[in-house]
């Protein structure tokens, strides 16, 4: 009797604080405004007065500013980790205030994401699929009092559509008018073997350590047929001009070559990448990122 008791005490407080009937989606932002301002502030607190029990994240804000390729690339990376259902806002929006499209998109997997229809969903179109996308109807969903605001879509469309969405005051079917399943793409090299080598894209760097990220993933770099400790002939293009040619031993991790010696690595999203042990990679040999930064490898 004691124990269900307790139960019962335990069940009713609960309750009271609410912390076992919060459904709400969490809420997680992605933006190029950088944290020197109000801006990512006034996010939130829009979001706060339309949803207060919503949880809210951040993905990040130093994405470069307009850098719509490194934007597409973050959603893809961290997407998956979340809990389904959760909502991703997007603000990398060099088109503010034209006629580019708000939209949200609804994946196969049942992610939603709040962005500027500009190439920010080419990644996760492609890897989550496209359930249904709609564009979002800025006449029924737009922060009251901002009608008049035309550069910060973020606050007054994205957050504010997004809040709503989490609070259940709207369904994703009254967001707005549905789209054919589409979104506007940006072109970038596949991952790809042929003729005894791969080409890839290098989307990313790890802003951090410099080491230079591709989109070759284990099931293409597996066709190489390597095993750590081989040699790998390594070349890195911006568009046509070629800015880096070498061999890399093929190592497991950092410590395995000497301090200052490149290597080749897989890294935790088990993509083939490349670093210099306690070194600066991008730095050293010039490299940069993005959808026209390409990349071979061969034995």
């Amino acid at each position: 009797m004691k124990y269900l008791s307790f139960v019962f005490i335990f069940v009713i407080v609960i309750a009271l604080c609410g912390c076992s009937t919060n459904n709400t989606p969490a809420i997680v932002i992605q933006t190029d405004f950088g944290l020197k301002d109000g801006a990512v502030a006034e996010m939130k607190g829009v979001i706060f007065k339309e949803s207060s029990n919503t949880r809210v994240f951040d993905l990040t804000h130093e994405i470069p500013a307009y850098n719509i390729w490194e934007a597409a690339y973050r959603l893809q990376q961290t997407a998956p980790y979340w809990p389904k259902g959760t909502i991703f806002i997007s603000v990398v929006d060099p088109g503010v205030g034209t006629q580019r499209k708000g939209v949200v998109l609804k994946t196969k997997n049942g992610y939603f994401f709040v962005t500027p229809d500009n190439g920010t969903l080419t990644l996760i179109a492609e890897t989550m699929g496209v359930a249904s996308l709609r564009q979002i109807d800025e006449k029924l969903h737009h922060r009251e009092g901002s009608s008049n605001s035309y550069t910060f879509h973020g606050r007054d469309i994205f957050a504010y559509t997004a809040a709503e969405l989490a609070s259940g005051k709207i369904k994703f079917e009254q967001v707005g008018p549905e789209m054919p399943p589409k979104v506007v793409k940006m072109p970038y090299q596949k991952p790809v073997f042929s003729n005894g080598k791969i080409k890839g894209n290098i989307p990313v760097l790890d802003p951090q350590y410099g080491n230079v990220w591709t989109n070759i993933d284990t099931a293409v770099f597996n066709t190489l047929k390597v095993k750590h400790g081989d040699t790998l002939h390594v070349e890195i293009m911006h568009l046509d001009t070629l800015v880096y040619a070498g061999k890399i031993p093929y190592a497991k991790s950092f410590g395995n070559v000497p301090e200052g010696e490149a290597l080749a690595y897989q890294n935790s999203l088990m993509n083939f990448s490349l670093a210099i042990n306690m070194g600066n990679f991008a730095s050293r040999f010039h490299i940069s990122n993005g959808a026209d930064w390409n990349i071979e490898v061969r034995k």
